[in-house]
């Protein structure tokens, strides 16, 4: 979402290269390019000003020390500025149990799916968590929430007779607790924009079933219409946290930039695709991080921990090191690989390479790669050398590619054996001339 961001306050702090001395006329350039950087991302124009006011004052007479650069020294005082627009510090859910979340926002903006997504998150955090349907205006909300209930195993309840949204409230407010759920949250209504009977209807139910945590599920694609949102909810509800959604689109990123320090209220949790689990706690130095090109390594390494097997990638290590590595493991090491998300998310979180896009013909071949593998039998899979020209037919047929695809998958897989031979035999030498050959070949598919 930063990207464009990101490149243009890059190219504002490289005017800062070769000055000893941070003073008003070598910031000034600077300072407008910044200025300019926030507005053309949809940052409001209030919250633009007084921040880059906020950077001049910290930056404007200060020595560059020796250790560091002006453009390094700047970054820090723009990373921390950024971090106190974006709200300081983990904003983490209240601790109380049983707590109900109530969940309230326009028609289009994720109320569902985050609802459901959320109730994930709380259920690997040691919650038993509840979701309650509470759109009776849309009978395909209610369905969805229990599809996504039933698949991420969490309790639900919804009453698709019923239009009294403040009794049904209460009524799976009572099931959920009978049942020893300790997490109940509520999907509401949403209209396409807001209106005085949307606002009633989640007051009342508000009222009914006393919340703990009211949050406002805003599409950070709307840009400065989520702010105007954000407030028009938190005048009539008093909200207690934000959720961000779609993140990982080609929006601007103006609301996430602006939405903390026009309403006051902090963003709590972001989404940042349409997978269960993507969806995460908002961390503002995290971000601030990102959008600064400076990467996200404290996140990519949780997101590992999360999904790759430790025991698993051990036993991967060890088949390296005697360089017995069949189709089975790659594909397992694949799968592994892709429970990351994106490769273009994965390279995000790196230092120096936000931005970086991937060609969508790398992600489908990744996809391809697995299919292939996954047409063949385990046999075949652990002893390659069966693919007969008959075997590789069926196999091409079953992944829906043709014969000359399954060839090249199997010739570039020799080729890696050789490689992890050669890292046995430590033939450094003899590994870097086949490295090349691969690279210049396309390299091995999904690596």
């Amino acid at each position: 979402m930063f990207e464009s961001l990101t490149e243009r306050l890059g190219q504002a702090l490289r005017n800062l290269r070769g000055v000893g001395k941070l003073t008003e006329e070598n910031m000034a350039e600077t300072l407008k390019e910044v200025r300019t950087a926030l507005l053309s991302a949809d940052v409001h124009f209030k919250v633009a000003r007084e921040f880059v006011e906020r950077v001049q004052t910290q930056a404007v007479g200060q020595d560059v020390l020796k250790s560091v650069t002006p453009g390094q020294q700047i970054v820090k005082i723009i990373h921390d500025e950024l971090v106190k627009l974006l709200g300081e510090g983990a904003t983490e859910l209240t601790a109380k149990r049983p707590l109900k979340v109530l969940l309230v926002g326009l028609h289009g903006s994720g109320k569902t799916t985050s609802t459901a997504k959320l109730g994930r998150l709380l259920k690997k955090r040691g919650y038993k968590p509840f979701l309650v349907g509470c759109d009776v205006q849309r009978p395909a909300a209610i369905d969805q929430l229990e599809i996504l209930a039933r698949q991420e195993e969490l309790g639900f309840y919804a009453d698709r007779v019923s239009k009294d949204v403040p009794a049904i409230g209460a009524a799976a407010l009572k099931i959920a607790l009978e049942q020893g759920a300790d997490a109940v949250l509520f999907d509401t209504a949403g209209r396409l924009q807001i209106d005085h009977d949307l606002i009633e209807e989640v007051r009342r139910l508000s009222a009914r079933i006393v919340p703990d945590e009211v949050f406002l599920v805003a599409d950070g694609a709307l840009g400065q219409e989520a702010v105007n949102v954000a407030k028009a909810f938190h005048e009539a509800l008093a909200l207690t946290g934000l959720v961000l959604t779609k993140l990982d689109g080609d929006a601007r990123g103006g609301a996430a930039l602006s939405i903390k320090a026009i309403t006051g209220v902090p963003i709590k949790f972001i989404g940042i695709g349409e997978k269960s689990a993507d969806f995460d706690t908002f961390y503002p130095d995290r971000l601030a991080s990102r959008i600064l090109g400076m990467g996200d390594v404290v996140s990519l390494v949780e997101r590992a921990q999360e999904t790759i097997d430790q025991d698993q990638a051990e036993k991967m290590a060890e088949k390296f090191r005697k360089a017995d590595f069949n189709l089975e493991d790659f594909l397992a090491q694949l799968q592994q690989v892709k429970k990351l998300g994106s490769m273009e998310s994965i390279l995000g979180m790196m230092p120096g390479m936000s931005g970086v896009k991937i060609d969508d013909g790398a992600e489908k071949q990744m996809g391809r790669t697995e299919a292939i593998i996954k047409s063949m039998t385990l046999q075949e899979r652990r002893n390659p050398s069966l693919l007969n020209g008959t075997r590789r037919m069926r196999i091409a047929n079953g992944a829906g590619v043709k014969v000359v695809d399954v060839n090249q998958l199997l010739k570039q897989f020799q080729q890696m054996q050789k490689m992890m031979r050669m890292m046995k035999g430590n033939g450094t030498k003899k590994l870097m001339r086949q490295m090349e050959a691969m690279r210049g070949k396309g390299g091995f598919p999904g690596m």
